[in-house]
């Protein structure tokens, strides 16, 4: 993709299901982002089909629910879809019927592998024949240990997920992409499968269970839900209300560029998003960008990030970040000063 796509129509009248990420979509850690609980409710309201899904692993489908509805949005458990439901469901697929798999992570990973008839253990001694990896606050050097002694045994390593962070109102937090690179320095080897986001498995998962035919994908992360909206050939939006800043987008390499970019859910799903944003213009001066008139400053982010994906070199380390950017005039520099370019 080498720039953002415009529609005059809502999102929400052009796909039949929305897939929300969670954590930087709809809450921070638990603390509800605003707009979007009105943003889940203007996409029920169009009549989309809702997908939560999440690379978390540690809560199962009711404790999500409940912890949606804290923050005001109102959910279902079969709308939701997490890294562990997939994972046990791949371990189902792969290990005979009453196999031992090593869990770390928490219990909530354990009891959906017990869901689909695996035997989840936390030693080494029970000769797991696999090792499912989620994060959790607990996981600890005791479980890593465990671990390590299980996959060196020949066990098979199923890795939830790879986000090295997760966000939080303190800023990003260590991940599980964190804890599989202890691991993955211990061990000097890579996880087997990993099935979350960018992972074709959750989004195939997610897509077959909401029963979507033109799903569009919404998250905050580039890395991880963008990334996994194009490998599973899907649409996306970025809400920036999360872990990717206007730096990140303009820095954003092909396999990992949403469609359509917003400053919020709502406003996201609810409002046009202009194939030119009316008001600025941007010319390229050398390996940089220069803005020039005055507008919105998420029109301005959506005018900057199209050009910058055209420059030169886009794909290859050239972005030279947000030094590489300038404005023409007091508007486009507080434009900038806002996008924090």
């Amino acid at each position: 993709m080498t720039g953002l796509r415009g529609t005059d129509e809502p999102l929400s009248a052009l796909y039949d299901a929305a897939l929300f990420d969670l954590d930087g979509v709809l809450y921070l850690q638990e603390d509800p982002i605003p707009q979007a609980p009105d943003g889940v409710a203007a996409a029920r309201a169009a009549g989309m089909r809702i997908g939560f899904v999440t690379n978390n692993a540690s809560r199962r489908a009711p404790t999500v629910v409940a912890l949606l509805g804290r923050v005001g949005v109102k959910a279902t458990e079969d709308e939701v879809v997490t890294a562990a439901q997939a994972s046990a469901a791949l371990l189902a697929e792969e290990l005979p019927a009453g196999s031992a798999v090593l869990i770390v992570g928490a219990q909530g990973l354990a009891d959906e592998v017990a869901d689909v008839g695996l035997r989840p253990v936390r030693s080494a001694d029970e000769k797991p024949a696999a090792v499912v990896q989620g994060f959790a606050k607990e996981v600890g050097w005791e479980q890593l240990a465990e671990a390590a002694v299980a996959l060196r045994s020949g066990a098979r390593w199923v890795a939830t997920n790879r986000d090295f962070t997760i966000p939080s109102t303190r800023g990003p937090l260590p991940g599980n992409g964190s804890l599989v690179a202890v691991l993955t320095t211990a061990l000097r080897r890579e996880p087997d499968v990993i099935v979350g986001k960018p992972h074709p498995r959750l989004h195939q998962e997610s897509v077959r269970r909401i029963g979507a035919d033109r799903p569009l994908v919404v998250g905050d992360r580039l890395d991880t839900d963008i990334a996994g909206a194009v490998n599973g050939g899907a649409d996306s939006l970025l809400v920036m209300t999360g872990v990717t800043d206007a730096s990140g987008l303009l820095a954003a390499r092909s396999g990992e560029r949403p469609t359509y970019v917003a400053a919020d859910l709502l406003s996201g799903l609810t409002e046009p998003h202009p194939a030119v944003p009316a008001g600025w213009t941007v010319t390229a001066d050398g390996s940089g960008l220069v803005l020039g008139g005055a507008g919105s400053s998420l029109d301005a982010l959506r005018a900057l990030a199209t050009a910058a994906w055209a420059l030169p070199g886009a794909d290859d380390d050239a972005w030279p970040g947000p030094s590489a950017v300038r404005a023409d005039g007091a508007a486009a520099q507080e434009a900038l000063d806002s996008l924090g370019l």
